[in-house]
């Protein structure tokens, strides 16, 4: 597996992008959980599944996914998971500490995790209100495939890109 060590963060504290481990389950769980905060103020909704997964569900989530974290230092900064589909990517949770969100480490966890799979295709999906979401997904290379309408006026949007 890709351990990327590109040069974010500072010289004498870099961001290393490397596989996701068990023993990463309770920096991953602090890192979503801080990322998402500001997904259930835009929706007025404190009950998102990011925010109220247990730290025994993700360490069992981890036993089954795929997954990368962006660490500094001794600190998690970022995460992603996935699950492989009948041939597609499938992205969950990409989470990023909101004192580093915009600095790119979110893309690189994508980058990571798309290279780290033989799927032709990865999909992942974001509300509709979450425009800095749908913009990096877009800027990614994702292009909207489908909106599934909540009735509460947002929507779930599908995105897809493919990788082969």
């Amino acid at each position: 597996m890709p351990n990327i060590n590109d040069s974010d963060g500072s010289a004498d504290n870099p961001i290393v992008v490397r596989p996701i481990m068990q023993a990463d389950a309770g920096q991953v769980l602090t890192i979503q959980r801080a990322a998402f905060v500001s997904e259930a103020l835009i929706y007025g909704d404190p009950n998102q599944p990011a925010l109220t997964q247990t730290l025994e569900q993700l360490e069992a989530e981890l036993r089954d996914a795929k997954g990368f974290v962006a660490v500094q230092g001794e600190r998690v900064v970022g995460a992603v998971r996935a699950r492989e589909n009948e041939g597609t990517l499938q992205i969950g949770r990409v989470a990023v500490a909101p004192d580093l969100q915009g600095e790119g480490i979110g893309r690189r966890l994508l980058d990571a995790i798309e290279n780290d799979t033989d799927c032709s295709e990865a999909e992942l999906f974001t509300g509709s209100l979450s425009e800095a979401n749908i913009e990096l997904y877009k800027d990614c290379g994702y292009r909207e495939a489908e909106r599934i309408e909540q009735g509460d006026g947002t929507a779930q949007v599908f995105m897809r890109k493919r990788l082969r």
